[in-house]
């Protein structure tokens, strides 16, 4: 058998967010399924939890990071940790964000807004500049930013969310243009229309129209993961 096909990111490290349930869970799954080491990042405990059992027994590894991207001080020590122990990393999901009030930018308040913007938008650039040296001694690294379609085609009542996204698409994209000449790829990655407890929430009624799974999001996003990958700077709508 030929292991290095079948473990394509053995010895790679790989870091994602909102790694607790949902999409970010699954794609920490399938990346640690190709071998990578799990970094996995999220609010939740028991969450991060049940996924190590997960990447236990399909004999993986990961690392549990219990933290609220929220605290952007905490954030900016992700870096430093992940230098100390692995000295470097090979893959970067930017996974973790939440759906803030639907409602009147005008009836919104400011803090409501402010913690959105924070979570979705603020967090990812604070850990970009954190892990950025990391990703940069990587032989093939790979950046991979979870947007929505909502950042180019907004909604009424969706102002927080649809704003947050659209500034983080445009980060992501100034950021692969800051990196073209280095082993980086980065993108941002609208992985459609997903049932998750986000969707839900926005839709307690049901969605009226099909969805994905985060199982089946999560293996659409992976080759962007990939050494293989070679797009760069684009969004990519799934």
């Amino acid at each position: 058998m030929n292991t290095s096909s079948a473990k394509p990111l053995d010895g790679q490290i790989a870091l994602v967010t909102g790694a607790s349930r949902g999409i970010g869970a699954e794609i920490a799954f399938q990346l640690a399924e190709k071998g990578a080491h799990i970094i996995a990042a999220a609010r939740t405990q028991g969450g991060l939890e049940e996924l190590d059992d997960r990447i236990q027994a399909i004999g993986g590894s990961a690392t549990l990071l219990p933290i609220d991207l929220g605290k952007l001080d905490e954030v900016d020590k992700i870096g430093p940790s992940l230098a100390e122990r692995f000295g470097k990393l090979d893959i970067l999901v930017a996974n973790a964000g939440m759906l803030g009030p639907l409602s009147p930018v005008t009836h919104i308040r400011p803090k409501e807004f402010e913690n959105v913007m924070t979570l979705n938008f603020m967090s990812n650039v604070r850990l970009v500049r954190s892990v950025d040296p990391l990703m940069r001694t990587a032989p093939a690294a790979r950046g991979v930013f979870l947007t929505s379609l909502l950042a180019q085609k907004p909604m009424a009542y969706w102002g927080p969310y649809c704003a947050s996204k659209a500034a983080l698409e445009t980060f992501a994209q100034t950021y692969a243009l800051e990196t073209k000449e280095t082993n980086m790829k980065i993108n941002a990655v609208h992985p459609g229309i997903v049932d998750t407890k986000m969707l839900q929430g926005a839709f307690p009624g049901g969605f009226p129209g099909a969805t994905k799974t985060p199982e089946q999001a999560a293996t659409d996003i992976i080759p962007f993961c990939l050494p293989t990958c070679d797009k760069h700077g684009e969004i990519i709508l799934l």
